[in-house]
C-alpha cells in the first residue's frame, strides 16, 4: 500500500493523531524513520504535514516520513541539553499573547518575537486582559516600540465586540498558533474562535497572578470558517534555539544604529565609538532594551558554543564506531583466511 499526505493534530508520546481529510487516525513512528532519526527535531511535531501508510483494518498508521517545514516556531529543549524542540510547524501566523496584568512583561515578548522571526511564520502580539489594564495607550505604546513592526493588539477575549480584531487574521486553510505563558487567555480564545469550549480553563490564581495549566499537549483545531489553529500548554520558559536574523528583525533599531559604529565588528558592549551606546547615553535607545539585546545574544553564543562542543562529540563518537567496524571486518578477514 501506498503513502497519503496526513496533518498532525495531536501529539501525545510516541503517538499522534494525525488528519488525512477524511479521517482522523492515530500513528506511530515508522521504526525506518525512528532509526534515520538524528535528533528530536525530526520527529513529528504538530502542525506537521507527513507521508502517512494506513492500516486496511482499523485507525491506525504509520508515519514513514516528516515533509520539509515551511515555518516553525521552536525552542531549545529545557535543562542543559543542546536540541531543538519544534513546538509547531507551518504556520501562518503566530499570536505571542501576553496579559495586561501581572503577566506582563516586555522583556519575555522580545524574547518569543525573535524565536517568532526566525521561525518564518509571521509574529503579531496579542495583549490580552485589557479590560483589567488602567493605561491600555501606554502599554501598546511601549510594546510597538519593540515589536519590530510586528502588528500588536489590545484585546479582552471575554467580550465580543473585541474579537473582530483578530478574525482578520483567521482565513480559510491558515494556520494560527498561539503561544504565551500559563494562565494569558491562550485557551479561552481558542473557545471564543471556536464558539463553543473545547478546552478547559482556569482562572489565574488570586495570590500571585500566576497562570495555572489548563492545556497539556499542543493540539491543531479546526475553526467553523476553515481557518486551523495550533494551541500550546503554556511556556514557563522559553531558551532561544536558532534566532539567526530573528534577532535582527526584533531590534531593528539597534540594527539600524550598528553601521554608525566606529568598528565593523562592534559587540555594543565597552568598544570606543559605539554608536548604540551612545544612543542609550542620550536618551534616544532604552538602557533595558540594550541590555536585553546584550543577553539574548549572549544566550545565544552560548548555545552556539554548546553545539559545537556536542558536534565534536558526536563525529568523536562516530569516528570510535567507524573504527571498531573496519577493526572487526579485517579481524574477520583474517580469520577467514587463515
Amino acid at each position: 500500500m501506498g503513502s497519503v499526505p496526513a496533518r498532525v493534530t495531536l501529539e501525545h508520546q510516541h503517538i499522534y493523531t494525525v488528519h488525512t481529510g477524511h479521517a482522523d487516525l492515530l500513528a506511530t513512528v515508522a521504526g525506518s524513520l525512528r532509526h534515520r532519526a538524528a535528533a528530536r527535531r525530526e520527529f513529528p511535531a504538530v502542525g506537521d504535514w507527513v507521508a502517512l501508510r494506513a492500516h486496511e483494518a482499523g485507525r491506525r498508521a504509520v508515519i514513514l516520513a516528516v515533509l520539509p517545514r515551511r515555518s516553525k516556531f521552536s525552542r531549545k529543549v529545557a535543562g542543559d541539553e543542546t536540541d531543538e524542540q519544534i513546538v509547531a510547524a507551518n504556520i501562518d501566523t503566530v499570536f505571542l499573547m501576553m496579559g495586561l496584568d501581572a503577566d506582563y512583561s516586555l522583556r519575555r515578548m522580545e524574547r518569543y518575537l525573535a524565536t517568532a522571526h526566525e521561525g518564518g511564520a509571521t509574529p503579531v502580539v496579542v495583549l490580552n486582559k485589557a479590560d483589567v489594564c488602567g493605561d491600555v495607550p501606554a502599554r501598546v505604546a511601549e510594546v510597538e516600540a519593540a515589536a519590530g513592526g510586528a502588528p500588536v493588539l489590545a484585546v479582552s477575549t471575554k467580550l465580543d465586540a473585541q474579537l473582530a480584531a483578530i478574525e482578520q487574521y483567521v482565513a480559510p486553510g491558515r494556520t494560527i498558533a498561539l503561544l504565551g505563558s500559563s494562565g494569558v487567555g491562550k485557551s479561552t480564545l481558542v473557545n471564543r474562535l471556536v464558539g463553543r469550549d473545547v478546552q478547559r480553563t482556569r482562572a489565574v490564581r488570586e495570590s500571585d497572578q500566576k497562570g495555572r495549566h489548563t492545556t497539556t499537549h499542543r493540539q491543531l483545531i479546526v475553526l467553523p470558517g476553515g481557518g486551523l489553529l495550533i494551541d500550546t500548554p503554556g511556556l514557563r520558559e522559553l531558551q532561544l534555539w536558532d534566532t539567526g536574523d530573528g534577532l535582527g528583525a526584533t531590534f531593528d533599531d539597534i540594527e539600524a544604529l550598528a553601521p554608525q559604529c566606529r568598528f565593523r565588528d562592534c559587540r555594543h558592549e565597552m568598544e570606543p565609538g559605539c554608536a548604540v551606546k551612545a544612543a542609550v547615553a542620550d536618551g534616544r535607545l532604552d538602557a533595558r532594551r540594550h541590555e536585553s539585546y546584550l543577553d539574548l545574544r549572549r544566550e545565544q553564543s552560548a548555545l552556539a558554543g554548546k553545539q559545537d562542543e556536542r558536534a565534536a562529540l558526536d563525529q568523536k563518537r562516530q569516528g570510535k564506531i567507524l573504527a571498531r567496524a573496519v577493526k572487526s571486518f579485517y579481524s574477520r578477514s583474517d580469520k577467514r583466511s587463515s
